[in-house]
């Protein structure tokens, strides 16, 4: 399996950000390229062709999927992400990428199936996610070796602890709403 570990579009949204990101630069970078290597992998999977034009429509989908976290400092941070997404896109010539972008970000913390469909974008970027919140818990299609590869190149570096950390203090705030993000 070759391992995608840079995508120049993504980098560039990362760097751009690095400030805001903190210490939690290299756990939300490593997140990202997760996520995508798994898109990549449940790609091949299920004989699915990503073309470059996809794999960079999965790569800003990744990079804006939690943004509102650190750059609206919320963790309801669903809608600031998709804002960031959408104002993104547009100003790069791309709203035509916005429907596909925000379902994948809307969906990405959907509990059941968004799709039954296997191409459907979202679906793979929702189970993508979904592999690497539970640290290959849930694997769906996406073999074992395949994550502990991807997990080498990409280490966690702190990344669910906070997670951990954030849902605590989210909590303390919203205690009958823990995980807003959450959809069944």
């Amino acid at each position: 399996m070759a391992i995608t570990t840079h995508i120049t579009t993504l980098e560039t949204l990362l760097q751009q950000w690095r400030p805001s990101f903190g210490r939690d630069y290299i756990a939300y970078r490593n997140h990202v390229y997760r996520i995508i290597n798994h898109c990549i992998v449940y790609a091949e999977k299920n004989d699915i062709p990503l073309s470059q034009e996809t794999l960079e429509i999965i790569a800003i989908a990744a990079a804006f999927h939690d943004i509102g976290i650190w750059l609206d400092n919320t963790f309801d941070y669903l809608q600031p992400s998709v804002q960031h997404a959408n104002n993104y896109l547009v100003q790069e010539g791309k709203g035509d990428w916005v429907e596909v972008v925000t379902s994948m970000i809307n969906e990405h913390h959907k509990i059941t199936s968004f799709s039954s469909d296997k191409r459907n974008l979202a679906e793979m970027f929702r189970q993508a996610d979904w592999v690497d919140v539970s640290m290959g818990i849930l694997r769906f299609q996406i073999p074992w070796s395949n994550i502990c590869e991807i997990r080498k190149v990409f280490p966690y570096k702190g990344f669910h602890k906070k997670l951990i950390q954030l849902t605590l203090a989210h909590s303390l705030k919203s205690p009958l709403n823990i995980l807003p993000m959450f959809k069944w």
